[in-house]
Formats: C-alpha cells, structure tokens, sequence
C-alpha cells in the first residue's frame, strides 16, 4: 500500500485523490470499451484496483469522507427517472405494465429473501434490505443494446415501460423496507409511522421544489442559470432529507415528476445528463474502493446464489405478469432476459442499506451489490440482445444499413 500523502495538507490529499480516481475511471474504461462492457464495469473495477484492500492509492480516511457523493449521485439518478412519468406515458401504459412490473420486481425480491433466511439462515433486516434491493433493474445497458440495433416494435414499448416502472417500485419497496429495519421489528407509532411521514412530507416537498424550479425558469435564464438553478434545488432537496434521515430517491423522483408535467422542459434532464458523467464516475468508482476484498470469499456462497435467485425471480415474474395480462408469446418468453442488468439505483441502495445494518452486514450487503452488478452489466447486454432478437424486433442487417444513409441523404438536403 502506497503513502504518497504523507506531510501533505488535508486540503491537497483530497484534489489528489479526487483526480486519481477519476483518472483511474477514465482509464480502466478505455479497456472495458474493448471488451464491449458498459462504463459502469469499468469505474466498479478501477475504485477495486486503486482502492484500500488493493494499491491503497487513496487515503482511506478520504474514501470514508466521500460518503456524501452516494447521496448527489441517488439524487440526480432519481430525478432523471422523474422524466419518464409524464401523463401521457402512464396512460399509455396502462394496468397490464404496473402488473407486469409488480410480479417481476416482487417476485425476485421475495425470492431473495426467502433463500437468504431459510438457506442461509442470515439475518432477517439483512435479507429483506438485500431481497429489496434484488427489485432494480439497470435500464442503460437495455436502452444502449436497443439503440445500437435499432430495434422498435411493441416488444421494445412494452421493456421500456416496464423498466421505468421498475425503479419506482424499488423505491418505494426499499423505503418500506429501510423503515421496518430500521424499527427493529418494535410497531409503535413513533418508529414505524413517522419514517412514513416523513417520506411523504419530503414527496410532497420534491412537488413543491419541482413548481418553484418552473417559475424560477420561466424567465428567459441564461443555459448556465437554469443548471445552477436547478442543481441547486436537487442538492437542497436532497440535503434536507439527508438531515431528517430520509432516503432522498423518493422526493428527488417526484421532484422530476411533476417537473416533466408541469413544463415539458426536456432541455434541463439533457443539461444535468451532461453534468453527471463526473458525479457518477466519481459514485461508482469510490462505491468499488468500498468493497471488502477480503470478503470476496463470501461471496462464493451467498453472492453466486443472489445472482441465480435473481435472475429466475426477474424471468418467472415477468412470464407470469405477460400471461395474466394476455401478451404475446414472444414477450411472455423473453421479456424476463432483458431485465437481468443491475447497477446504479442497486449501488446507491446498498449504501443507505450500509448505514442502517451493522458493519458486518453492511459490508457483506455492500460486497455482494457490487459484485454482482459487475457481473450482471457483463452479461446485461448479451441477454437484453438475445431477448430483443427472439423477440423478432431487431432489423434486419440490410435495415439498420439503410437507415444511416436515409438520415444522411436528409442531412445533406
């Protein structure tokens, strides 16, 4: 382990290992982009390397100091999930989609925390916070393998939906979850009912943030205001929940909500998307520095298992909701396959669910998280492929050829 920092000031060990880590991010994705790995892969693996249990190229000190990234990092993740709950999209969707996702997130996370408890015999608030977290699923490396094959078609509506879904109901699953642990099993109004008010008030407060934000940039700001403005108003919101011990996704989901309703601004989710890449960065590669190593072996056992259960309680549910609601053969078949990647909303769980368990289970929460989500963003894209081609809505070669010379010869006109 190195000690580069000796004798060097707080104030430059932290400018030096916030670069290091982002350099370090930057890099290792260099090479999972040749092994056609999402980023994510790549910044879990790089905070591994450069972190305590390995290089210790940064502090450990600094490492524990940056535990406030996780919160801006859940933030802006939450208000971009905000974006796709318009009207028009809800009533699109329908009851077949809230019954699909219910069955396919719930299923997988009472599967997990079954197996957790009656195999393993782990803890019980350690198993249901990790069969809560089991409930996300990770829709960039779905949307990225949609995008790069072009593919359209019912099929694609119908994955898209169920994976907006998805996150709001493993919000509000965790925040149930999180509030019952952290009552240690005692049903008295004061630890069970206030937590829940307390979430609704900060929900409530997300709706009121998201009306004040339009008024505020109703105005004619400049590009540069309205993201200071609105980032702002995100970090205050979240702050303020932060202070109450109020996990900050649910507030900073409605926040975008009711955002995307009240204006149709879709300029502002594209400036924050440009303002994240260094946050996120940032939030996954100290999220690898924070896996135990040394508890890896655990992994074998317990780990293995969560990404088999999983994944079979993300198939089962998905083929049971598509046959209750009366879809096609093809969606009930491989719908499930595509909802295998988990990453970002998971991490961010895992670490709320760190500070509510005791550190030998918080650890082992963490570890399991991010490792299995290194090996579901390595085999995401493959499954979400094959889903996508059984399905019959990829293109065909001759196709997604076409296309690019179609919007080209427009171009040129």
């Amino acid at each position: 382990m190195l000690h580069w920092e000796l004798g060097l000031p707080r104030q430059a060990v932290v400018m030096l290992s916030v670069a290091i880590i982002l350099l370090a991010g930057f890099l290792m994705t260099r090479v999972t982009k040749r092994l056609h790995l999402p980023n994510v892969s790549g910044y879990i693996m790089a905070g591994i390397l450069i972190g305590p249990g390995v290089l210790g190229l940064v502090p450990q000190e600094t490492v524990a100091g940056m535990d406030f990234v996780s919160d801006i990092a859940l933030a802006f993740i939450a208000f971009g999930v905000g974006k796709f709950f318009k009207r028009e999209v809800l009533r699109e969707a329908g009851g077949k989609v809230v019954v699909i996702t219910l069955l396919e997130s719930l299923l997988a996370g009472v599967l997990v925390t079954a197996v957790m408890m009656l195999v393993f015999h782990l803890d019980p608030p350690f198993s249901l916070l990790l069969g809560a977290i089991a409930t996300a699923t990770a829709p960039a490396s779905t949307m990225m393998t949609i995008d790069q094959y072009h593919a359209r078609g019912p099929f694609v509506n119908l994955l898209l939906q169920v994976v907006a879904f998805d996150d709001v109901v493993c919000l509000l699953v965790f925040s149930v979850a999180s509030t019952v642990v952290s009552a240690g099993g005692a049903v008295r109004v004061e630890t069970v009912l206030l937590p829940l008010l307390y979430n609704g008030a900060m929900m409530l407060l997300g709706a009121v943030f998201a009306f004040i934000l339009s008024r505020l940039l109703a105005h004619g700001r400049s590009t540069d205001n309205r993201l200071i403005l609105a980032i702002a108003m995100l970090l205050g919101l979240s702050g303020i929940c932060t202070a109450l011990e109020v996990s900050p996704l649910l507030s900073c989901m409605v926040f975008g909500a009711v955002y995307i309703n009240v204006t149709h601004d879709k300029v502002i989710y594209r400036q924050i998307n440009a303002f994240k890449p260094p946050v996120l960065s940032l939030f996954f590669v100290v999220s690898g520095m924070n896996l135990d190593v040394g508890a890896l072996s655990v992994f074998g056992s317990v780990g293995v298992v969560y990404f088999l259960v999983r994944i079979v309680g993300k198939y089962a549910g998905a083929w049971l909701g598509c046959a209750a609601t009366g879809m096609d053969k093809p969606s009930r078949d491989w719908l499930g396959f595509a909802l295998v990647p988990q990453a970002g909303v998971a991490i961010g769980l895992a670490h709320l669910g760190r500070r509510i368990l005791p550190a030998n289970y918080g650890s082992l929460l963490m570890t399991i998280i991010l490792a299995s989500s290194v090996l579901y963003e390595l085999i995401g894209p493959a499954c979400a492929k094959l889903a996508l081609f059984r399905s019959g809505v990829i293109q065909k070669p001759q196709d997604r050829e076409e296309k690019p010379a179609v919007e080209a010869a427009g171009k040129a006109g």
